[in-house]
């Protein structure tokens, strides 16, 4: 009995210990458990407190009456599957006639309360059935990307959501995207995980930052292109709207529209075209997109309109011919004058951090997720990192990008700058480094900081 009470205290210690430290270790190591078996024994008392459950069919209350038996009880939703991650359950359930899934949406923190876990989400498989995603910790609290991750051509993992999956930006399907947060919010953090999914990628690199290439021109070695100054930027973007246009010339003569070519093979995008003579896609990313749009005199304004024009024929063509854009500031609004609108419209991806002002909120979730406004001003100071996604559709989800020193980055463009294509109309652009640096071991900082 001695020996049984010291490895039940030992036990004990153990999971209070790795609950303080390793939240992470105490979720698969006792919380998955205990989990799983609180929502197996609440669950029908919990849907039927939740609302959540149908009544029984006609056809079982005559047989009830027929034969003199109990009632049936009202049903919840069949559970087709229980499986548990590294952060916490994820359960499908098969919805019962008269249910819809927005019921299961509503219900969310009432089920995250009954199932005593940190977040409940949920999301519809195919017609009637439903997946719902229940997170055992608060996984965005200390950053922890999952080892095994999907990456595929211009799609890269950047953030962690708070439901435990992977935040991809997936360059095919949201070809442009806005990100915004105010100074200290983590937005420099974002973009250097961007630029290191991006690096060990087929792809070339074109960088806009005014300030002085402060925040980019460390990680020079990995980009085709930089510009440092709105002059600079005027030119680069010129070069740009010409090389989509040499594109499209491309394209146009490999289309080989006739009859006896398949449909799937006739050429309306880079992507459809062989291998051999496809362009090297490029992404840019404009840092501080308000430094390109402000002006003080006459001639600065027509540089300015001639740098809008440029981003907003890019964000309206590019996609076809395999220019992306990334536009980062820290303010996006109106008064940034002509242009600015028609730019965001083109914008399909949205990512923002936290905000000084609800204006930079509204532009950026304003026309696409009005609920996402109060969480983008919402996100507390001394959370950085932390950041509202979104995109056309409406959806969107709190995401945090796990921290990346300056130093790692640099080591990350050094080590696969052989991949840093030359392009011809990017020439004069083209960044000087001198030799090959040394990979220095990145000195072990604070989580999520930017």
């Amino acid at each position: 009995m001695t020996a049984f009470t010291v490895a039940l205290v030992l036990v004990v210690a153990a999971a209070g210990l790795l609950r303080w430290r390793r939240t992470a270790w105490y979720w698969l190591a006792f919380g998955v458990t205990l989990a799983a078996l609180r929502v197996l024994v609440r669950y029908r008392s919990v849907m039927d407190a939740c609302g959540l459950t149908v009544p029984p069919a006609r056809w079982r209350l005559s047989l009830a009456r027929a034969t003199n038996r109990p009632i049936p009880e009202p049903r919840p939703p069949r559970i087709r599957r229980l499986r548990p991650t590294r952060t916490g359950l994820v359960l499908r359930l098969k919805l019962r006639p008269g249910q819809d899934v927005f019921d299961i949406a509503a219900a969310s923190d009432r089920l995250r309360h009954s199932f005593s876990m940190f977040g409940v989400t949920s999301r519809e498989v195919r017609s009637g059935v439903v997946e719902v995603r229940m997170t055992g910790y608060d996984v965005l609290k200390r950053v922890q990307m999952p080892a095994e991750r999907e990456i595929r051509a211009m799609r890269v993992p950047v953030a962690l959501r708070e439901d435990g999956s992977v935040h991809y930006r997936d360059y095919r399907a949201i070809p442009h995207a806005l990100t915004l947060g105010a100074t200290e919010s983590g937005k420099s953090v974002y973009q250097r995980n961007l630029v290191a999914g991006l690096a060990p990628l087929d792809v070339a690199l074109v960088g806009i930052d005014c300030k002085q290439g402060v925040e980019l021109f460390p990680l020079a070695r990995r980009f085709s292109a930089l510009a440092d100054s709105p002059d600079s930027a005027a030119e680069l973007l010129d070069s740009l709207v010409a090389r989509m246009a040499d594109v499209y010339r491309l394209i146009r003569t490999q289309q080989r529209i006739t009859v006896d070519v398949p449909d799937a093979e006739i050429a309306a995008d880079i992507w459809d075209l062989p291998d051999e003579l496809r362009p090297t896609p490029v992404v840019v990313l404009v840092d501080e997109v308000a430094e390109l749009a402000l002006y003080a005199t006459k001639e600065e304004e027509r540089r300015r309109d001639r740098i809008i024009t440029a981003l907003v024929r890019l964000a309206q063509l590019g996609r076809a011919a395999g220019i992306y854009l990334e536009i980062c500031g820290q303010r996006f609004g109106s008064e940034l004058g002509k242009g600015i609108t028609m730019l965001r419209a083109q914008l399909t991806g949205r990512t923002a951090h936290r905000l000084n002002d609800e204006t930079s909120a509204n532009m950026a979730f304003g026309d696409v997720a009005p609920d996402a406004v109060l969480a983008a001003i919402q996100i507390p100071a001394e959370l950085r990192g932390l950041a509202i996604a979104g995109d056309a559709s409406g959806g969107w989800h709190r995401i945090r990008a796990p921290h990346t020193s300056l130093r790692q980055a640099v080591n990350l463009c050094n080590r696969y700058a052989d991949r840093t294509p030359d392009l011809p109309e990017l020439a004069p652009f083209r960044p000087t480094t001198g030799t090959a640096t040394e990979l220095v071991p990145s000195a072990k900082a604070s989580p999520n900081t930017a």
